[in-house]
């Protein structure tokens, strides 16, 4: 028999059996199967769907919506079905089963349905409730655990990425976005979702769950949606926000730590070496340059980073800790990145700033006790100095208090890297310094041992001895004009030729009388030594008035021949 065929009897017999009324017998009701937790009961004006067996009393089936495949709604109390079951529905739970006998006079009474249901036939219903509503209900939304701190909750016009498990009232699945391992991603107040979906998302913490339960009219009401959701069903969604946030939002910073003396902020075109610790808003990390033990360097303001970081790394000082928050247009987009970072989702960083730099950045120089001298330090000097050499966070790479004497150099000998050469120069014995190296004066970009690449560096400088140096390709310069008659001035015996020993006592005597020096750093001996035997040309160990020359004549005959 057809339903629409039993409906409209129903209706009609329904009717008759008011005007006619038979025998007194009752419905009987058997609630053989009642769920522990029974939320809400039928009431009289509740719509319900549910599905059915109707046998007799022998149990010969005459009708079942199960082998139809479409569970019955109607109305309770308004006539829409045979006065017993109406009645014995009342008080019902979903997922209740019970079993209803009805008599004749509360079913079709004495004229019966078609060929199908003989007068005065008493019927029996095996139902089970599967959905109860009322025209005035409401979406209902159960908050099972909050975040404490929730900064931010949902409003209209927000975009959330949201997981949920969606069921009917009975328990039976619909959907669930688990099983997609994926996001229901939506706007909130553009009619994208349903509308009692909509209402149960207001107000939302990111990681806040919640139980929502949209009655069919804010659902998928008469027309019910694909195989799994009904018409007129009641839907229960398990909800967990994962994301928030709004298409006009804008890059948040928030500072966690400023260190103090912050004598410079970064700005467009910086180089910038900082660490972080990358999460979604709900906390889980994507990424974190910790893990990698090694910080990230990249340029800001040029492109080189997601724009939102790009923003967010602007105006930090040296050791700063701060947490940059971007909304998906400013970060990975709708797209996302990888397997790890899904499309539209909101990325918080928490950085550590260790240091950044400018490519036109110079040696900077801060006199920390000055003193007044006759004698600084230039190019060709060899120096004697104490350093501590650090990272601009702290961290100590190198010490000369490690070693038991200072360190040593001739400036402009290339013999330490340029920031610190140019950095000794102009010094007086005493004085002390604090130096900032930047990279490209320093290891540059690929570091050296325990300097990481892209370092600046901090030198704390105190000169602890000073020997004024002499030209690269000297031994021996002349503080006073060298004597007008050279040759005469060596030959201490006046015997017309020089040996060692009395070139050696000649040298030695102008250096103590402070009218020449020699090449600092160089044991004296060694450098007599090597200026005899540049003069001594005939290699008889004797030098001759015609064999000796200074080097300046040298230099300028050698310039001579390369010219001819």
């Amino acid at each position: 028999m057809q339903l629409s065929l039993i409906l409209s009897l129903c209706f009609a017999k329904w009717m008759l059996v008011v005007c006619n009324p038979g025998p007194i017998e009752d419905v009987v009701i058997d609630r053989y199967s009642v769920p522990d937790n029974c939320k809400r009961e039928v009431k009289d004006g509740d719509f319900v769907r549910y599905h059915y067996n109707g046998t007799f009393v022998n149990g010969k089936k005459f009708d079942s919506s199960h082998d139809r495949g479409v569970a019955f709604m109607v109305q309770v109390g308004r006539r829409r079905q045979i006065a017993g079951v109406d009645k014995g529905i009342i008080g019902m739970c979903v997922s209740e089963r019970r079993r209803i006998v009805v008599p004749p006079h509360l079913a079709y009474g004495s004229q019966g349905a078609g060929d199908v249901i003989k007068p005065d036939t008493t019927l029996v219903f095996d139902m089970v409730l599967l959905d109860v509503w009322n025209q005035a209900d409401r979406t209902q939304t159960l908050s099972l655990s909050r975040p404490r701190n929730c900064g931010r909750s949902v409003q209209k016009s927000d975009f959330v990425r949201f997981h949920f498990n969606g069921t009917l009232l009975d328990g039976s699945p619909f959907d669930s976005s688990y099983e997609r391992s994926q996001t229901q991603d939506s706007l909130v107040g553009e009619g994208w979702l349903i509308a009692g979906l909509e209402e149960g998302l207001l107000g939302m913490c990111v990681g806040e769950r919640r139980s929502i339960t949209v009655p069919p009219f804010h659902a998928y009401g008469e027309k019910g949606y694909g195989l799994h959701v009904p018409p007129h069903a009641t839907l229960l969604f398990s909800v967990l926000l994962e994301d928030l946030h709004n298409p006009s939002d804008k890059v948040a910073v928030k500072t966690l730590q400023l260190p103090t003396g912050c004598e410079r902020r970064s700005i467009s075109g910086d180089f910038i070496r900082y660490h972080y610790n990358g999460t979604f808003l709900n906390g889980d990390t994507f990424d974190s340059s910790y893990r990698r033990n090694q910080t990230y360097n990249t340029y800001i303001g040029m492109g080189y980073v997601i724009a939102g970081m790009d923003e967010g790394l602007q105006g930090v000082c040296a050791g700063e800790r701060r947490r940059i928050t971007l909304p998906p247009h400013l970060a990975y987009g709708k797209h996302g990145a990888g397997k790890e970072i899904p499309g539209s989702a909101v990325l918080v960083f928490d950085v550590h700033v260790v240091d950044f730099h400018n490519p036109a950045d110079q040696v900077d120089i801060q006199v920390t006790q000055q003193l007044n001298c006759s004698q600084r330090s230039d190019l060709h000097d060899h120096l004697q100095y104490h350093y501590n050499c650090s990272l601009l966070d702290g961290t100590v790479l190198f010490t000369s208090m490690d070693y038991s004497t200072p360190q040593d150099v001739v400036l402009g000998a290339d013999k330490v890297i340029d920031g610190l050469d140019e950095a000794l120069r102009g010094m007086c014995v005493g004085e002390r310094r604090i130096v900032r190296i930047p990279p490209h004066l320093g290891h540059g970009e690929k570091g050296a041992g325990d300097v990481p690449g892209s370092a600046v560096l901090v030198f704390e400088l105190e000169l602890m001895a000073l020997e004024k140096g002499v030209p690269p390709g000297y031994l021996f310069v002349w503080v006073e004009e060298a004597p007008a008659e050279l040759f005469q001035a060596l030959d201490l015996n006046q015997d017309g030729e020089v040996p060692l020993q009395e070139f050696s006592e000649f040298i030695m005597l102008q250096v103590s009388e402070g009218t020449g020096r020699m090449k600092p750093g160089v044991e004296p001996a060694d450098i007599i030594a090597d200026m005899f035997k540049n003069q001594d040309r005939n290699e008889d160990g004797r030098i001759t008035a015609e064999e000796l020359k200074l080097k300046v004549q040298e230099d300028a005959e050698r310039a001579y021949h390369e010219e001819l």
